[in-house]
């Protein structure tokens, strides 16, 4: 009976350290210190247009439950307005070519061949 006394006192000293280790006390330091989240170190460039060899580069931090949903939000964002600018752009070029090709085949008919003149 004395044994077994002696090992719960033992066991409740022991988990009380521990306790103490892990929320900070003894040493006045605190709990343990909060671990800095990994930051995206190289982010998409902000000051150009993004290119095929800076999404290749792109590297997302590790997560405690897989990638920061902020960087790859952040990241997904960018392209995604990109991409958008790229289309807006590419379907005003096409407009302005299919006009010119009109324009062009206006006046190819409008004008008067050479035979018609004699």
């Amino acid at each position: 009976m004395v044994m077994f006394l002696f090992l719960v006192v033992a066991l409740a000293v022991v988990v009380a350290a521990v306790t103490l280790a892990v929320v900070g006390g003894g040493e006045g330091t605190g709990p343990l210190p909060e671990a800095a989240p990994e930051r995206l170190h190289d982010p998409l460039p902000p000051d150009r247009p993004v290119g095929r060899a800076d999404v290749e580069s792109l590297r997302f931090p590790l997560a405690a439950r897989g990638y920061r949903m902020a960087d790859v939000d952040d990241a997904l964002g960018r392209l995604g307005a990109e991409l958008a600018e790229r289309d807006a752009r590419i379907a005003d070029l096409e407009s302005a070519l299919a006009g010119a090709q009109a324009a062009a085949a206006h006046v190819r008919l409008s004008k008067p061949q050479p035979e018609d003149q004699q």
